[in-house]
């Protein structure tokens, strides 16, 4: 199996996909790694998720982005230590490096959870098309689900295959705020992580339900293009006290 070699040398284990699952990000662009979240740290994540929200308040997302009916959080790597195998998960990075093909470093780590009534976006991929077919992907992104997602709590939908598309999405999609006659949802328990290439048309989609839709959206990008959060700029002492040599490389701190 291919891997990063630094990875490697920096302890980094990787753990083999199954043939279905390297398919399904080929050719879908998508797959669901089940059971990644073990109940005792989702208990830690969805406590931290709620208190940096509230101790945050208004100023909560602000590094990144903030959403109009969406508790958003943002550099999650600076603000507790739970969410530091996040973004070292052996199993995510395995499929970070299937579809990257070449080193890379986390692009960010944000906070999503769109209120009841709220959350729908539109249509749209986290890096643009390449020029040709057969150009290498850039971005790699991972919804870590902290609570169920379900067909009506606003879980992300995807069209599948979209990666491979030569135009971009606001070229070929009239209303992207619509549904899309292809699109699917990711659905899954709590515990679960779905990967997808960056380039997929994908979005957040309204939560019609009473309920919270809690997600962390771990990101990971080609080494040679600048991080979403440039975390050598937002490094606090005490995340750089307890970071290791591999988390440093993730990091490129």
């Amino acid at each position: 199996m291919e891997f990063d070699e630094k990875l490697l040398q920096l302890g980094c284990k990787p753990v083999p996909l199954p043939q279905i699952q390297r398919d399904e990000l080929d050719e879908q662009g998508f797959t669901l790694l089940e059971n990644i979240i073990d109940p005792p740290w989702l208990a830690q994540l969805r406590q931290a998720f709620d208190t940096i929200h509230a101790q945050e308040g208004e100023q909560a997302g602000k590094e990144v982005a903030q959403m109009d009916g969406v508790r958003r959080l943002a550099d999650l790597v600076n603000k507790d230590e739970v969410f530091d195998q996040v973004y070292l998960q052996p199993t995510l990075l395995t499929a970070v490096y299937h579809i990257l093909q070449r080193p890379f470093k986390l692009h960010s780590l944000n906070g999503h959870d769109p209120l009841p009534g709220h959350g729908q976006q539109e249509l749209h991929a986290d890096w643009g098309k390449s020029s040709h077919p057969g150009a290498p992907f850039h971005v790699v992104n991972s919804m870590w689900m902290l609570d169920d997602f379900t067909p009506t709590n606003g879980a992300t939908r995807i069209v599948p295959g979209s990666h491979r598309m030569s135009g971009r999405v606001n070229e070929l999609v009239e209303d992207r705020l619509a549904d899309h006659p292809d699109q699917v949802q990711f659905l899954g328990p709590a515990g679960s992580v779905a990967v997808f290439n960056g380039g997929a048309w994908h979005s957040c989609s309204q939560n019609s339900s009473t309920g919270m839709r809690r997600t962390l959206h771990c990101a990971f990008i080609a080494r040679e293009h600048p991080q979403q959060t440039n975390q050598g700029q937002y490094l606090q002492p005490q995340t750089e006290r307890r970071l290791t040599p591999l988390a440093r490389y993730v990091l490129d701190v």
